[in-house]
């Protein structure tokens, strides 16, 4: 398999925006890019979803919702920003200022200014905000469901032996999960939690059925 693919490490919107480019063929990406493809592939059984609580994206604030103004967003990110806008309209009915996040914004969630944090600097924000709003658990609380943040995607159709193989080497990953957080101690959160509980990689559900009703909620917005 390592022989058949080159590997490309970036942000999920950069590795995003390569796809929608067709300067690569696959990608692990936020769903959210689905409407800019000319055409699609979801690949293979792996994600990045959960069923509840996700942990790694979630609006921090100093204030309660109803007090929050503005709103900084995550630049890594677009389902989650995008989520975000859903919940805001859907679920939270609140219609705050949004602004775009830039290098250390975290340190700006101040006062009536909260921002959307993802990833490991949600793990520190986590420590340092009084009010944390997860959005894998507010999504579940709107519809019921579980979410898709992520998944592989491709722009093209590939062969049925790469998808097979590409399959087999996701599912080498998450059977070790024990050994791969050993490897990288991580004191902010518990990462055997969050790789087993938070984040579902093989989700038992229709991912596809859950991806088309956020495409249409994003769409109505």
């Amino acid at each position: 398999m390592k022989d058949d693919i080159e590997l490309i490490i970036d942000y999920p919107a950069n590795i995003a925006q390569q796809l929608v480019d067709n300067e690569i063929d696959i990608g692990l990406v936020p769903v959210a890019i689905i409407p800019n493809l000319k055409n699609y592939n979801i690949i293979g059984d792996y994600c990045i979803s959960c069923k509840g609580e996700v942990a790694s994206v979630c609006l921090f604030s100093e204030v309660p919702l109803n007090e929050i103004k503005t709103i900084l967003l995550d630049y890594q990110s677009r389902t989650s920003v995008a989520l975000l806008k859903v919940l805001l309209k859907e679920y939270w009915k609140i219609n705050p200022v949004l602004k775009e996040g830039t290098a250390n914004y975290e340190t700006s969630i101040i006062g009536t200014t909260a921002g959307l944090v993802i990833g490991d600097r949600a793990f520190h924000q986590r420590l340092k905000s009084t009010y944390i709003y997860d959005l894998g658990e507010a999504w579940r609380q709107l519809t019921g469901l579980p979410f898709v943040f992520a998944a592989w995607i491709s722009n093209k159709q590939l062969p049925a032996d790469f998808i097979t193989d590409f399959n087999a080497a996701n599912k080498v990953g998450c059977d070790d999960i024990p050994t791969i957080v050993s490897l990288y101690p991580f004191k902010e959160y518990d990462l055997q939690k969050y790789y087993t509980e938070n984040i579902i990689f093989k989700p038992k559900y229709n991912k596809l059925d859950v991806i088309t009703l956020f495409l249409e909620k994003l769409k109505a917005l």
